[in-house]
C-alpha cells in the first residue's frame, strides 16, 4: 500500500449509487472516512432502507441523498453524470465509483477513463478494489506477470492508462477483457506499483 500520508489523505474514494437501480448495504462498508457517498433515488421510490439512514447519520456531510424530481427516461443517469462530471472537475485525482446494473453510462466512463479519470461501474460496491477481499492465488500469478512485464520494459513501460490497459490485455492468453485488465491495474496502483497524472502515467518501479 501507499506509504505517502499526505497523498492517502488527499485522495478520497467517491461512491455515486444508482439507488433506483441496486439497494446496497453500504452503512459499515462506506463509513471509513476515505468514501465520500451520493445516493441517488428516484422520483417515485417511496422507500430506502434503513442501512442507509445509518450510513448518512454517520458520516454527516460527506454522504448525500438526493432524490430526483421529475420521472422519466434516463432522469436518474443525467443526475448522476452531473455531479459526477461536478466532482471530476473538483477533484481530478480521486478515485471515483458508480454503482449501478445499468450500463447506460459505460460510454461516459470509458471517455473519462481515457482521460486519466479514475473512474469505474460496479455492481456492487463490494467490488470497489479497495474494499474487496486479498487477490486469489489466480489473481496473485496474474499481478506478478504484470509487474514482471513493467519491470523488464523499464523506461519503455507504458506511459498512458489506455496503452497500459491495452498492454495488460495482451499479455495474456486467452487475452483478457478490459474490464479485468483494469481490475488487476486497480491493484498494483493501490500496492503503490504507479500513479495516474492525468492521461500519464508515473510509476514507483527503478528504469
Amino acid at each position: 500500500m501507499p506509504t505517502d500520508g499526505q497523498n492517502t489523505r488527499l485522495k478520497a474514494n467517491h461512491v455515486l449509487i444508482d439507488y433506483e437501480n441496486v439497494q446496497p448495504t453500504v452503512a459499515d462498508a462506506l463509513s471509513p472516512p476515505i468514501f465520500k457517498v451520493w445516493v441517488f433515488v428516484g422520483a417515485q421510490q417511496a422507500k430506502v432502507k434503513i442501512d442507509l439512514l445509518e450510513l448518512v447519520q454517520r458520516k454527516s456531510d460527506s454522504a448525500r441523498v438526493i432524490r430526483i424530481g421529475a420521472t422519466g427516461r434516463n432522469a436518474l443517469d443525467f443526475h448522476i453524470s452531473y455531479y459526477l462530471g461536478k466532482l471530476v472537475t473538483e477533484s481530478p485525482d480521486d478515485y471515483f465509483h458508480v454503482i449501478s446494473h445499468d450500463t447506460g453510462l459505460d460510454p461516459l466512463l470509458a471517455h473519462l477513463s481515457e482521460q486519466g479519470i479514475r473512474v469505474a461501474r460496479w455492481n456492487t460496491i463490494a467490488e470497489i478494489p479497495i474494499l474487496k477481499a486479498p487477490a486469489n492465488c489466480a489473481d496473485d500469478e496474474k499481478l506478478s506477470k504484470i509487474l514482471e512485464y513493467l519491470v523488464r520494459r523499464g523506461a519503455q513501460r507504458p506511459g498512458s492508462w489506455k496503452t497500459l490497459v491495452g498492454s495488460t490485455v495482451a499479455l495474456f492468453q486467452p487475452k483478457l477483457t478490459e474490464t479485468e485488465a483494469s481490475r488487476l491495474l486497480d491493484v498494483l496502483e493501490s500496492y503503490g506499483i504507479y500513479e495516474r497524472d492525468g492521461t500519464k502515467l508515473r510509476y514507483s518501479l527503478p528504469d
